[in-house]
């Protein structure tokens, strides 16, 4: 398998600080996270310190912005901005020659069932555009499972499958939102799956624990072929990165 981690575990440093400690420990991959000094607008504006990814044999991924976004959102010019910024995640995609971005799929503020229906259209609606944009520039587009919330769209197995069908893209499946539903074994199904998000909770709520300091069954993610280790700190993701080769038959 290959084995990243999030660049949430080392926010704020250097790409190339960030690219050197994944070499270092022997990581094959890495997600950055979209937000704060990596914002998409921001960081195309500087493009001179996208060339250092190109010195790395590292498989890049990138997790588009999602903080104060929503694809699905009833607010049309909050949807046109996420589909704005989508559009700047693929082009920076394109300039550092990533795998593929992922994004979440959208949530609603009001709880009711008219809303939430219509917030799964406009989403489709959203991300489909953004879909084919990413696949006119040749960058994979990837809708990521939520929680197992009512706000959140994609909050189960069946709805992340519809939504990866309807939006004609491919699926990130998240084993810790996974685990908050009562049965994560399912999202293993999942067609056209590139890439997991892994961390670990008690079942009841997204913690972003080690693997290994909560209920996830972690032989489900034992043959998975490329996972990302989704942490708040870096410890905790070599920790994780111990146990993942340990139920692999790896070294560390």
């Amino acid at each position: 398998m290959k084995c990243g981690f999030s660049s949430l575990a080392l926010f704020m440093s250097s790409f190339e600080m960030m690219l050197d400690q994944a070499t270092q420990d022997g990581f094959q991959c890495m997600e950055i996270l979209c937000e704060g000094p990596y914002w998409p607008r921001s960081v195309l504006e500087e493009c001179s310190s996208l060339e250092v990814f190109q010195s790395y044999d590292l498989d890049i991924f990138l997790h588009a912005p999602t903080v104060d976004l929503n694809p699905a959102s009833i607010n049309s010019g909050i949807r046109e901005e996420t589909r704005r910024q989508m559009a700047e995640t693929v082009d920076l995609a394109v300039k550092i020659e990533a795998k593929a971005i992922t994004t979440h799929p959208g949530m609603i503020r009001r709880l009711e069932e008219r809303v939430r229906v219509m917030a799964i259209d406009f989403a489709v609606e959203n991300l489909t555009e953004c879909s084919e944009y990413a696949d006119s520039r040749g960058i994979c587009f990837s809708i990521e499972n939520m929680p197992n919330k009512y706000a959140y769209l994609c909050n189960s197995a069946s709805e992340h499958a519809f939504m990866v069908n309807e939006c004609g893209c491919k699926a990130t499946v998240d084993m810790g939102h996974a685990n908050t539903t009562n049965d994560p074994s399912e999202f293993l199904n999942i067609n056209k799956t590139i890439y997991y998000h892994l961390s670990d909770n008690n079942g009841l709520k997204d913690q972003h624990l080690p693997l290994g300091d909560g209920s996830l069954d972690l032989n489900l993610i034992k043959n998975i072929k490329v996972g990302i280790i989704e942490l708040n700190s870096y410890e905790a993701v070599l920790k994780s990165k111990k146990i993942l080769y340990k139920l692999n038959g790896k070294g560390n």
